[in-house]
């Protein structure tokens, strides 16, 4: 028999509770929820330091990533593959997920993530090999994003979502013209998922006990009509961003795309505002950052240096605040793709600034537009609960 305190917790509303949520919710207009998302409050709110949780386990996330990356670029290098050096790189990002769930469940969600990081690399370079033009690669790409949506949510991967596998379907968006390429690109994204793997199994006790494993068991999927909708905006949205980063004669698509699908997974309209404002802002520090690396004209070996301490950096602060991550995050992203296919110094950097806004300024308009009556009811609930506080 339930405790008067438990059920006291689930008693009806009032029928004055019950007309006041109804009237919240037939004022939640998609007018009114983006002047909520657009006052200085919601500035302010994006700003926050948060306390993150553990440090020491953000710490061994962020070595366990770095040893892999730095191994894999070191290997790959000096091996008669040295072309390929950013795909095994790729495939250990594995490492960044699952850092505080149990020892065996950390093992089953970078497995998972190496084979989605690896899917993520052969089915767009097959793709390409059978002769889609790239307007056809920037579909792949959009479509991409929605699956990967949808596996995340059925895995519980959790953080850092379905971004980093649409970062490396966007590493193969150019021409293919060879079986051979397809095979070594994929060989070498799942050696690098391989090692990661490795890694994290041989290092995930020296996360802290506490926090290793007192994660909450993976929460039940929702329904998957509701993935469907969900992974149909993102898929929209990407392909739209995409589609006009494409147009514009950019070179690089795919950052736009991925842009939005990291707005676009917010689970609520202020954490999307939120990270919209936090990448946007992160992503033009990153570059000018990146900008003053490359125009050093640095040698592999220093770059490969700062990809590492960029990661592990990455992964210490990102918990703190998402724009701080992002200020460390994308010179590591530019750095790897300048390893994969040097281009001019000058140029990378200031793609990267504009396909950030691009897709992180449609994404909270896509997200908006999308919304439903409950994520705009929920916005304003929480406004007013705000304002009530002040």
């Amino acid at each position: 028999m339930p405790s008067k305190k438990n059920a006291a917790t689930h008693t009806l509303p009032t029928p004055a509770e019950g007309r006041k949520a109804v009237g919240v919710r037939l004022r939640a207009t998609r007018r009114g929820s983006a002047r909520h998302l657009l006052t200085r409050s919601q500035l302010q709110e994006s700003m926050i330091v948060a306390t993150p949780p553990p440090l020491r386990n953000a710490c061994v996330a962020g070595f366990q990533a770095a040893l892999a990356i730095l191994i894999a670029l070191a290997l790959t290098h000096v091996s008669p593959w040295p072309q390929l050096v950013g795909f095994p790189a790729l495939g250990a990002l594995a490492a960044l997920f699952g850092r505080y769930a149990s020892l065996q469940r950390r093992r089953k969600i970078v497995f998972i993530c190496g084979a989605l990081l690896t899917a993520g690399v052969f089915i767009p370079s097959l793709v390409s090999l059978a002769g889609a033009a790239p307007a056809a690669m920037v579909v792949v790409l959009a479509l991409s994003a929605g699956a990967f949506t949808i596996a995340v949510s059925t895995w519980g991967l959790g953080g850092p979502g379905a971004v980093i596998f649409v970062f490396a379907a966007g590493a193969v968006m150019g021409p293919v013209d060879a079986w051979q390429t397809v095979v070594e690109r994929t060989v070498a994204t799942g050696l690098g998922a391989l090692l990661a793997f490795t890694i994290c199994a041989l290092t995930d006790r020296l996360r802290s006990r506490e926090a290793a494993g007192s994660a909450p068991p993976a929460l039940k999927p929702p329904p998957m009509s509701h993935q469907l909708v969900v992974a149909g905006r993102i898929t929209l949205g990407a392909a739209i961003v995409a589609g006009i980063s494409h147009a514009a004669g950019w070179h690089y698509p795919a950052w736009a795309a991925i842009g939005a699908t990291a707005v676009m997974q917010g689970t609520h309209l202020h954490v999307t505002m939120n990270r919209s404002l936090q990448r946007m802002a992160g992503t033009v520090l990153g570059a000018c950052i990146v900008w003053a690396i490359l125009a050093q004209d640095p040698g592999f070996w220093a770059v490969a240096a700062a990809i590492v301490l960029f990661q592990f950096i990455t992964e210490v602060i990102i918990g703190y605040n998402y724009a701080l991550g992002q200020i460390t995050i994308t010179p590591m992203a530019l750095l790897m793709t300048h390893l994969a296919a040097p281009v001019a110094a000058s140029n990378m950097p200031v793609e990267r600034v504009l396909d950030t806004i691009v897709g992180a300024a449609l994404g909270i308009v896509f997200a908006l537009i999308f919304s439903t009556v409950d994520d705009r009811a929920y916005l304003a609930r929480r406004r007013r609960k705000m304002q009530a506080r002040r």
